[in-house]
């Protein structure tokens, strides 16, 4: 029986890992569809996610048998409860790749106005925190996850500045409603990518050190905070030892 368990075990963290990779892979297609404005990519964006989908499916089941058969503790329950959180995290992530994917063909007269807003290199932002996210699932190396935090604020400063320029057109051209709504929407999708990356750096740190830390600001500078008696910043210190993470 425990040998089983730990085959299932490996089998839950192949699959996240693999779902990891695949969404990354799907956004880094969309990310490159929406800086060319690729209605053909788009289209195979689309028609991918169904195997997302599946595999969402396939983890959830995996979670669901592993409590049923078995009574998980400490670093094994941890495990459990990180992989349904991180699952449902990239399955949402690969929903936006897909809604964004929906709005590119919107977007393929107006080519020029996707490079005047910089939308393109938001969408490499956009990329690189998703793939470093992915390698720190992979490696699960948290030295790097103030990186995503930090990556994070980036992409969120470039959204509100590119916002504010899609809405100034807005108020003075009326031929760009339409491609402006589109664009308004697919900035919202980004935004939401950038932060489901976070919510897995949350999840990737709570699986390796143990502790919560949902909501919680800069809290890889916590441990030398509490040395030297300084409060720490953001919210309340992150709770310690609480099985909920994914």
């Amino acid at each position: 029986m425990e040998r089983h368990f730990e085959l299932e075990l490996e089998k839950l963290k192949k699959r996240i890992l693999k779902m990891g990779n695949l969404v990354a892979s799907q956004i880094h297609q969309t990310m490159v569809a929406l800086i060319n404005c690729d209605i053909e990519a788009a289209e195979d964006i689309i028609e991918t996610d169904n195997a997302v989908d599946k595999l969402d499916v396939k983890i959830d089941k995996l979670c669901q048998r592993i409590f049923a058969l078995t009574q998980p503790v400490a670093t094994d329950l941890r495990l459990i409860m990180a992989s349904l959180r991180m699952n449902n995290d990239l399955e949402r992530m690969g929903d936006h790749a897909v809604n964004i994917a929906k709005r590119i063909e919107g977007l393929s007269d107006y080519k020029d106005i996707v490079v005047e807003l910089k939308i393109d290199e938001l969408a490499k932002s956009t990329d690189a925190i998703v793939r470093d996210v992915t390698t720190i699932l992979n490696s699960k190396n948290i030295a790097f996850i103030k990186d995503i935090f930090e990556d994070s604020e980036v992409i969120k400063d470039k959204i509100q500045i590119i916002s504010e320029q899609i809405i100034e057109q807005m108020t003075k051209k009326s031929d760009v409603v339409v491609v402006a709504t589109n664009l308004m929407i697919i900035l919202s999708e980004i935004e939401r990518i950038a932060g489901y990356s976070l919510n897995i750096a949350e999840s990737i740190f709570f699986l390796v050190e143990g502790r919560l830390v949902k909501h919680s600001k800069r809290f890889w500078d916590q441990d030398a905070k509490t040395e030297k008696n300084l409060p720490s910043e953001g919210n309340a210190k992150p709770e310690q030892n609480l099985p909920s993470e994914g």
